[in-house]
Parts: structure tokens; C-alpha cells; sequence
């Protein structure tokens, strides 16, 4: 006779066996139409927008993602300047800039045509020597200043702020020159034999001293080029940084093609490989000189630049041919 404990095991087996069997029977199937349960659409999200292929080629290799601590945003809020000169300095060439706003560069030379002189700086690592330069805007409202650390290396973002500025905020103006602190300008030669105001504006324009070469592999040299930044034996033509001129238009044209160009330290090289993307060829003019040149009145009569000039000497070289323009060689 079985036991107590057998007969409860038996028990439970023909419960559950039950209760299973009700479950199969009740249980709607894939068969039963009526009742069949629709299994839930997995609802796919529409992918972010910045990740669509078209974005993806397009995306800024160099977006220039910098903003202007000092600024001049209205300087050409009422007029177009025939030529704005943009000239590459640093914190501790106060010297240099006086000398500059005081000869050449000083916008009130000619009264028949508007100049706007620009300097360009970065921001140095010297909070002295930046609130020394916000003083000194404040005073003559002629200087830019994005927040990239200045230095050599950064000389191409310096370049490229003034062309985001020229596009920005002044792109009516006709001509625009790029130069640096140590060089002096004939303007006579600059505005009247090279640009020609009662002439008609020129587009897509680039002259200045071209140099067709090649980069630099020597490690010791201050315009070395490492073959995995620029691979290539050969540099596209383009003009020394010392000084150079373009139409206003090319100003807007470089910096955007910038923003998908791989960011070169040598500022003048990185320009012509932007103009080489344009398809922009840059003009020879003799008139640029990118070395340093002894003082004569009748040879400075003859070139738009000259390098390596101090300030004492621009003060020099400038009082001397504006007094004596009634003089031929």
C-alpha cells in the first residue's frame, strides 16, 4: 500500500500536469487569426544630422574654431575702403606699430581714397603684455586679436583671422594688403602704379614676390617642413609673406577654402596651397622686395616693399621721400 508521502507526490505531478495542459489549449497560436498576437515594430530613429555622409566629406579639416577678444566690427560700417592693410605683429612691437600708423600706414595719407590699416596679434601668455595691447585699442582701434596663442607656428592663423575679418566685416573693400611690422611700404607706388583707383576693380587677384620651391627637410631650419605634414617635393607657386596684395574677394574665397585644408605652420606656403585649390595663380611683381634693401631715395621710388626695416629708420626713410617728391632721379 503506498505511502502518505508517495501518494502527495503523485498528487502534485497530476496538478501540474493539468495546469499545463489548460495553458496549451487556451493559448492562442500563429494559426488562430482571430486572436493572433501582432508582435511590436521596432521603431528605428532617424540617424543625428551631423553624421550623414554628405557631412562626413564636408566636415572642416581646420574649422578656425577661435573667437575675436578684440575686435573693430565697424570700422567699414560706413564705407568701403578702396584698400585694408593687414599687418602681422606681436604684443611687444609697440615701437613698430606707432612707427607704422605715424608714416606709412597712417590712414589719413590720401584724401581722395579711404585706407584702413588693421594689425593682427594672438593672445600671448603675458597678461601684462595683453592688457597692454587692450589699452593701446582702446586708444587707436586698429588692432584684431583672436584667443590662439601668438607665435611663429601660429603665423597661418593669425593670416587666416585677417581674412575672416576682411570677409566679415568689411566685404565691400576693393583691395586688401598683407604685410608684417618690419617692412616699409611705398604707398605712391602701392595705390597709384600697382592698384589704380579710377580703374576698374580687379577679382580673384594675387600678386606679390612669387618663389616657386620646395619644402625645406632640414631639421634645423626655421622653414623646416616634415615630409608627413607636406609630402610632396614641390610647393604650388606663392608669394612671400613679407608682403603681398589681393582683391577683396579673395579675402572670403581663402579663408573658407581654409576649412578644408590640412593647416600648414609656414603662413605663405599654406596660402598658395589654398590658391592652388581655387585655381587662383598668383602674379610676379618685381616691386615686392622680401630682403632688406640699403636707403637710396631714387631705388625706394622704384619698389612697393622693403624688409627688415626698424622704426626708427621707417621714420627716417618716410620723412625723407615725403619732403622730397619734387626731386627726380
Amino acid at each position: 500500500m503506498p505511502s502518505k508521502v508517495s501518494c502527495l507526490y503523485i498528487l502534485t505531478v497530476v496538478c501540474w500536469a493539468s495546469a499545463l495542459w489548460y495553458l496549451s489549449i487556451t493559448r492562442p497560436t500563429s494559426t488562430y487569426v482571430g486572436h493572433m498576437a501582432v508582435p511590436k515594430r521596432r521603431i528605428m530613429k532617424p540617424p543625428p544630422k551631423n553624421i550623414t555622409f554628405t557631412n562626413i566629406r564636408t566636415r572642416p579639416l581646420n574649422p578656425h574654431a577661435f573667437e575675436f577678444i578684440i575686435n573693430e566690427p565697424k570700422k567699414c560700417e560706413n564705407v568701403a575702403p578702396f584698400l585694408v592693410i593687414l599687418i602681422s605683429t606681436t604684443h611687444k612691437e609697440f615701437d613698430a606699430r606707432q612707427a607704422i600708423r605715424e608714416t606709412w600706414g597712417d590712414e589719413s595719407t590720401f584724401s581722395d581714397i579711404r585706407i584702413l590699416t588693421i594689425f593682427l596679434l594672438g593672445r600671448n601668455t603675458d597678461d601684462v603684455l595683453n592688457q597692454m595691447v587692450e589699452q593701446e585699442s582702446q586708444i587707436f582701434h586698429d588692432i584684431v586679436v583672436e584667443n590662439f596663442f601668438d607665435s611663429y607656428h601660429n603665423l597661418t592663423l593669425k593670416t587666416l583671422m585677417g581674412m575672416r575679418w576682411v570677409a566679415t566685416f568689411c566685404p565691400k573693400a576693393q583691395y586688401v594688403m598683407k604685410t608684417d611690422s618690419d617692412i616699409f611700404v611705398n604707398m605712391d607706388n602701392l595705390i597709384y602704379k600697382l592698384l589704380k583707383p579710377r580703374t576698374k576693380p580687379r577679382r580673384r587677384y594675387f600678386t606679390g614676390y612669387v618663389i616657386n620651391g620646395g619644402p625645406i627637410r632640414d631639421m634645423r631650419s626655421k622653414w623646416y617642413m616634415p615630409r608627413d605634414l607636406y609630402p610632396e617635393n614641390k610647393y604650388p607657386p606663392f608669394c612671400s609673406g613679407t608682403g603681398y596684395v589681393f582683391s577683396a574677394d579673395v579675402a572670403e574665397l581663402i579663408y573658407k577654402t581654409s576649412l578644408h585644408t590640412r593647416l600648414l605652420h609656414l603662413e605663405d606656403v599654406y596660402v598658395g596651397m589654398c590658391l592652388r585649390k581655387l585655381g587662383i595663380h598668383p602674379y610676379q611683381n618685381s616691386g615686392f622686395n622680401h630682403w632688406k634693401m640699403a636707403y637710396s631715395l631714387c631705388r625706394y621710388r622704384r619698389v612697393i616693399t622693403v624688409h627688415q626695416i626698424p622704426p626708427e629708420e621707417m621714420h627716417r626713410i618716410w620723412n625723407d621721400m615725403s619732403s622730397k617728391k619734387h626731386l627726380r632721379c
